[in-house]
């Protein structure tokens, strides 16, 4: 019988100092980015990926990999198997790469070292791949000519499309949780049947910051959507109303790319800079060239720990979230049934006491901010 160890949560409170401080922003002003290019493929970097130690950069010109946090690349191209050297992104999961390019998904299993590519001659809607998201076994990619699903390992795709109720053929990015896929389209694709039906939410009806969407997120029951010239849009209601920030609440820019959510903690990559926000999104700091970046121009972000990677036209930029003192955070952990078994996005493996009636067991953790911001 499989043993159930993920519905058991426990919270610990730990206290860095001993004052406990109204809530605060964990960011300081002077948040500092050290840029990296010495091994990309470009350093025009399309998107980012984190796992462990090792950190995924989808180029113009390959996917560069580096396991010592970015001071040297190893880049791979159509050399290794890939599709195309243009990569759109890039995701990891079980040790597996799945690269999103302009000619095929392309997977390896390998660390990088070859690749098998996916076309359009295994059901793929369209050869130019522009997002890929996998849970479960399943992959979802988003190309210009529908969201494709495969569940045997990219070997076979079903196809969804305008007749499947998505706003647009052409799909700029997918997330999929508790089994809802939300497909950044013309309008906002949201499905609870494994795509067969999708409910378009748009900028007339639900009030959108624009119908042309670059990316999506959703943590907590809480969906944040990048537009293409309406600011980042936030819905609590499953999409029915959205909320729109822009640059009248420190957004870089009203075009949008994507949006990371770590925390509570908000990270918009947009055409104006890395604009960062910890309380929902009313006020944002924004970071540029200034702060060390390698170009305003932010194609994507992710957060592993207290790093955050921004993929921006000018190279990959690194900056470390300072250390605050007197800000609590909580200590999360859910149970894994084996040390293979992967953790979800934004937890890190260990080991504890508390899983398996005490005896000890595999785990996930993550830290959050006490106060939520």
């Amino acid at each position: 019988m499989r043993k159930i160890l993920v519905a058991l949560t426990i919270f610990s409170l730990t206290l860095v100092g001993v004052s406990m401080p109204s809530a605060s922003p964990i960011f300081a002003a002077d948040l500092t980015f050290t840029n990296k290019t010495n091994g990309l493929g470009s350093n025009y970097v399309n998107g980012v990926y984190v796992v462990g130690g090792t950190i995924y950069a989808a180029t113009e010109v390959g996917l560069s990999i580096s396991t010592d946090g970015g001071t040297t690349f190893t880049n791979y191209t159509t050399s290794n198997g890939l599709g195309d050297n243009d990569v759109n992104e890039v995701f990891v999961v079980g040790g597996t790469i799945y690269a999103a390019t302009e000619v095929g998904l392309s997977i390896s299993t390998d660390g990088g070292t070859t690749f098998t590519n996916y076309t359009t001659s295994n059901g793929l809607g369209d050869n130019d791949v522009n997002g890929v998201f996998v849970v479960g076994g399943t992959i979802y990619a988003a190309t210009s000519g529908g969201l494709s699903i495969s569940t045997d390992g990219g070997t076979t795709f079903t196809n969804y499309t305008t007749s499947n109720g998505l706003g647009d053929n052409y799909v700029d990015g997918v997330y999929v949780v508790g089994g809802t896929i939300y497909a950044a389209s013309t309008g906002l694709g949201i499905s609870t049947n494994g795509g067969t039906n999708f409910t378009t939410k748009t900028k007339a009806a639900n009030n959108l910051g624009d119908d042309t969407l670059s990316g999506v997120y959703v943590v907590g029951g809480t969906i944040y959507v990048a537009t293409d010239g309406g600011g980042l849009s936030v819905s609590s209601d499953g999409g029915t109303t959205f909320t729109n920030y822009s640059t009248s609440n420190g957004l870089g820019d009203e075009e949008t790319f994507q949006v990371y959510v770590a925390g509570g903690t908000i990270y918009v990559a947009t055409d104006g800079g890395l604009s960062i926000s910890t309380d929902g999104g009313t006020t944002f700091t924004n970071y540029t060239t200034s702060n060390g970046l390698g170009n305003n121009v932010v194609l994507g972000v992710y957060v592993f720990g207290r790093t955050i990677y921004a993929a921006t036209s000018g190279g990959l930029s690194i900056a470390q979230i300072p250390a605050q003192a007197g800000v609590p955070l909580w200590h999360q952990s859910i149970g894994r049934e084996a040390a293979t078994q992967t953790c979800p996005q934004d937890y890190t493996p260990s080991w504890a006491n508390w899983p398996n009636s005490g005896t000890g067991g595999f785990v996930c953790n993550k830290a959050i901010p006490a106060y939520g911001n």
